[in-house]
């Protein structure tokens, strides 16, 4: 057996796995294979309001249970979403799509192919969270970036500055206080703001 392949099954093995499915021989299939992959598993029903917090996979049944408990969505959990789906209908097709799952289980339920589904499910979330951490600190890279050309305006109006000069007096007292040049921008804002408020400064004329 391969690393890659031993990796895999220690971690199928310390997965956290939550069946979401009306008892009954279909649920039965389901439980029988993960319990063959050593998964920790627990099943539950009926279908619960809000996704439980507690799993790292998830199994759940789409049905009209589904629909009337809320909205689901893996945007709203760390967990791995694999849906089970009874029927392709445009309204299955629809609940798919809203939860966005990362993968589906259409029936009669195979011990063939849960494994592959798992697995490919898995893959698909850790890419997906790997590409939502990159939005967020480009975001978090924008916001900074506005936030210092703001702090450097303020110098420019309050001191008859430079941007240059501006931007280099915030990056010697970021180096002098052991902060970043945003947290440093941000103090120039918020004491610019102070002094506006109580009436000591004249307002500069920032884009906001």
């Amino acid at each position: 057996m391969t690393a890659w392949a031993r990796g895999l099954f220690e971690d199928l093995r310390t997965l956290r796995v939550l069946v979401i499915h009306p008892p009954g021989e279909d649920r039965n299939v389901l439980e029988e294979q993960l319990r063959r992959l050593g998964c920790p598993l627990r099943a539950i029903w009926p279908f619960p309001s809000q996704v439980p917090g507690d799993a790292d996979a998830v199994f759940f049944h789409v049905g009209p249970e589904a629909r009337s408990t809320g909205h689901w969505s893996a945007a709203d959990t760390s967990a791995t979403l694999i849906a089970l789906s009874d029927y392709e209908n445009p309204t299955a097709l629809k609940m798919l799509l809203d939860t966005q799952a990362h993968g589906v289980i259409t029936k009669p339920y195979r011990s063939t192919g849960i494994l592959s589904t798992l697995v490919l499910a898995r893959a698909a979330a850790r890419y997906q969270q790997r590409l939502q951490n990159k939005v967020v600190k480009l975001e978090e890279a924008i916001k900074a970036r506005r936030q210092i050309e703001r702090a450097v305006r303020v110098l420019v109006e309050a001191h008859r500055l430079t941007e240059n000069e501006a931007y280099e007096q915030i990056r010697t007292r970021a180096t002098e206080l052991r902060a970043t040049v945003g947290e440093i921008s941000a103090m120039v804002i918020d004491a610019h703001e102070a002094m506006e408020k109580l009436g000591l400064s004249k307002p500069a004329k920032i884009a906001r």
